[in-house]
């Protein structure tokens, strides 16, 4: 089907326009996103969930240089809305736009109570902070949502352990994601014995990467960068250490390029959109804080 079918599709699901006493039936509109799971980009309607900083449904859309957005679910009127903060859906895909309509979008993070305002807003849209942030408050005390680091009864507590399951790994001037902890990646290589080695490719002669925060971007502007991720930085590794990683080689067999696979590397392309699950937005334990752009 060509694009141009897609980008005529409305955002409105056909249904029956009429009640049994024959009277009208207003339309329905339903978002519509790109599955966050599926390789085929298939369209569905958006994936809904609580926002991680105050506990209020939002709604996630791939964006047009597919990174994921998150949008209040619900649609405003367009004269609420300062223009530099309108978006609208069209065929899944969300626009930092207007699309002319009396309707548009906001993206959550305006109007998130957990985070200060991206500038003047409209009373329309300081009213419908306050109801969030009134709903936050019901979620706090209710215990439904405890704020990160917190107990839900108010009481402090450790923020628990961070050890990324699949950690992300910025190597060869590309961002890969890992298929286990890094001090768990395997050597690939076969043993003499016709087994596979039990070295691991973090080796502690060897020169380590670096953790790192940088920044995801979730949005584009108006929308301020709205995730910190967790990243192993090999970059600054000399480059045959970093084909050594990417072989997934301990130092042993990576003298020996004769030797043969037993597995294949199981690193993956990084992309937020399918693996948004695997971001670690802290450093792991015990790790200093650096920061980096993305």
């Amino acid at each position: 089907m060509s694009a141009g079918i897609f980008a005529a599709m409305p955002s409105t699901h056909a249904r029956s326009g009429r009640r049994r006493d024959s009277s009208s039936l207003p339309p329905r509109h339903r978002a519509l996103r790109i599955a966050m799971d599926s390789p085929h980009r298939l369209l569905r309607t958006a994936q809904g969930g609580p926002c991680a900083d105050c506990g209020n449904q939002v709604h996630w859309h791939q964006g047009i240089e597919h990174q994921p957005v998150c949008l209040h679910p619900h649609e405003l009127p367009t004269t609420a809305v300062p223009e530099l903060h309108r978006w609208h859906i069209g065929a899944g895909i969300a626009y930092p736009a207007g699309d002319g309509s009396p309707w548009c979008r906001i993206a959550h993070r305006t109007l998130c109570p957990a985070h200060e305002p991206p500038g003047p807003l409209t009373e329309h849209l300081v009213m419908l902070r306050r109801r969030l942030a009134l709903q936050t408050r019901r979620l706090l005390d209710d215990g439904v949502f405890p704020p990160p680091g917190q107990h839900p009864t108010g009481g402090s507590r450790p923020m628990p352990p961070c050890r990324p399951a699949r950690p992300v790994v910025d190597l060869l001037g590309s961002r890969h994601l890992a298929a286990r902890p890094i001090e768990e990646i395997r050597c690939v290589a076969r043993t003499h014995r016709g087994t596979r080695c039990l070295n691991r490719v973090l080796a502690p002669r060897r020169p380590h990467g670096t953790w790192r925060l940088t920044t995801l971007l979730l949005g584009r502007p108006p929308v301020p960068p709205a995730v910190e991720i967790a990243v192993y930085d090999l970059g600054h590794l000399a480059h045959a250490e970093q084909q050594r990683w990417h072989a997934q080689r301990c130092p042993t067999h990576a003298l020996i390029p004769e030797a043969a696979d037993m597995a294949r590397e199981d690193w993956e392309i990084f992309d937020p959109q399918l693996h948004l699950q695997h971001i670690a937005t802290r450093l792991p334990t015990g790790q200093a804080r650096h920061r980096g752009r993305a």
